[in-house]
């Protein structure tokens, strides 16, 4: 009878340690990272989503992980964030001071903290209620990495990060304009952005064939539907709120 489990299997915990620090290792070896293929990446997330995905199977069979070994998805999005949050500052005109403390509260606050919460709940949730039961006892039992829910999360924030940051900022002046048509403009690009990123955080968890019922990740997109038509009628411009608390 084969064994079960091979002697040389490393447990769950020392081998998730040993992903963290070979990923946070290479963060700093700009030379080890692949910046074509992530391009390739940020342009499909945009145009087909899927066949990003379908590159994920492929990873997990060649590297044995579901998550990126390669940070350069997070170092590009970073960068790209910094570039697109100073250009707000430079046309909105503010000091040096308050335009360092904006690109840092952006980084911190709509990225990093933002990705870290929203990436531990999903990982929580897809672990602790979404897994299929595994009734054959030869086969090892799999679970979502959280590094994989983070770099879903990064995945679905890209596209985000386009529509809000740098298609709203060259429109914003229509955008911020007084009246209906502002109002409706502005939240339709919300609600588009808001809906495509939980439609590609469905899209990362539905590609791992150990999850049951993943259509639970599209659920706040009718919220969000439900939501938008309320707030075109009361009158809430998201970018005209936005702009005015970073840029009072």
């Amino acid at each position: 009878m084969l064994p079960t489990v091979s002697k040389g299997r490393q447990p769950s915990t020392s081998r998730s340690n040993s992903m963290f620090f070979q990923y946070f290792r290479r963060i700093i070896k700009w030379r080890q990272m692949d910046i074509e293929y992530t391009f390739w990446q940020m342009l499909h997330l945009c145009t087909s989503p899927k066949v990003v995905y379908q590159h994920t199977k492929y990873h997990k069979q060649t590297k044995n992980q579901w998550a990126r070994d390669d940070p350069a998805f997070v170092v590009i999005s970073i960068l790209l964030l910094i570039v697109a949050t100073s250009a707000y500052c430079s046309a909105y005109d503010t000091t040096v001071a308050h335009a360092v403390l904006t690109v840092l509260s952006v980084l911190m606050f709509h990225f990093l903290i933002t990705g870290v919460v929203l990436a531990t709940i999903c990982w929580f949730l897809a672990n602790t209620y979404l897994r299929e039961e595994t009734l054959n006892s030869h086969v090892v039992e799999q679970k979502v990495e959280w590094l994989y829910a983070f770099d879903v999360h990064c995945n679905s924030f890209f596209p985000m990060f386009i529509l809000l940051y740098v298609i709203q900022y060259f429109v914003s002046p229509l955008l911020v304009a007084h009246g209906f048509i502002p109002v409706l403009l502005s939240n339709l690009l919300f609600m588009v952005a808001f809906c495509y990123y939980h439609y590609l955080n469905f899209l990362g968890y539905d590609v791992l064939p150990f999850l049951d019922k993943t259509t639970f990740f599209l659920y706040p997109i009718g919220v969000i539907i439900i939501l938008s038509p309320l707030m075109i009628l009361s009158g809430f411009n998201p970018t005209r709120y936005i702009l005015s608390f970073y840029f009072s």
